[in-house]
């Protein structure tokens, strides 16, 4: 499917998103799926940080990049750091989301242990206008399978990401995710049979992310 002008398709960028996203054209994309640093200063057990975790100064411009080039009508799922939740909502709020629904990804085990064992992720889903009620709604608590972390600190599970993009999105539709990590978005969106766009400031997780993706046949369901 042919995009708009100054929207590829399909394509890994490596670059700061806020930046990438100026270049990309209003009301391009059709459904936006991220997992942005969550603002906690995240070390994993190998001591592997992300980028920009340690600051919050691009939450509100990278959001709002993100509500421009959103067709109207359309969602963003963001996941988000339940003790950042002010920063993030904020930063919706400003950009012009409206808060339309909360998913949680229940987990099999725990990611860390403080007070409480921590066995889930969440998102909020964020709506830009006002989007048609998807015809079968999905569960609001969402599987989230193990993914062992191989190819990024906060690898977030295919299987998990798979049920939105069907949910939000037609075949042949583009997905954007600004913060793509390994690619974990831009392969379900893939295997959906439908368009995408990654950005990722880490070069070495550009570089996963676009081997990742490299197939010799996009994987399209039958029409």
């Amino acid at each position: 499917m042919i995009g708009n002008a100054n929207t590829p398709r399909n394509v890994v960028i490596n670059a700061n998103c806020i930046d990438a996203m100026r270049t990309l054209d209003k009301g391009s994309v059709d459904f936006i799926l991220t997992d942005p640093p969550y603002v906690t200063r995240f070390r994993d057990r190998q001591g592997r940080t992300v980028a920009n975790d340690d600051n919050g100064r691009w939450l509100r411009p990278a959001f709002n990049q993100m509500h421009r080039v959103l067709k109207d009508g359309s969602f963003c799922v963001s996941f988000y750091g339940w003790n950042k939740v002010d920063l993030f909502m904020g930063a919706w709020k400003a950009a012009g989301f409206r808060i339309v629904g909360h998913l949680v990804f229940r987990k099999r085990y725990a990611s860390s242990a403080r007070f409480l064992r921590y066995e889930h992720e969440q998102a909020y889903l964020l709506a830009k206008g006002n989007p048609v009620r998807p015809e079968h709604p999905i569960p609001d608590v969402l599987d989230f399978p193990y993914t062992g972390n191989k190819l990024h600190p906060t690898q977030k599970p295919v299987q998990a990401l798979r049920p939105l993009i069907e949910a939000f999105t037609k075949p042949g539709e583009l997905v954007l995710d600004p913060f793509c990590g390994s690619g974990s978005t831009l392969a379900a969106a893939q295997k959906l049979g439908r368009d995408w766009i990654g950005i990722e400031l880490d070069s070495d997780h550009h570089g996963t992310a676009s081997k990742r993706l490299v197939s010799p046949q996009r994987n399209r369901p039958a029409a």
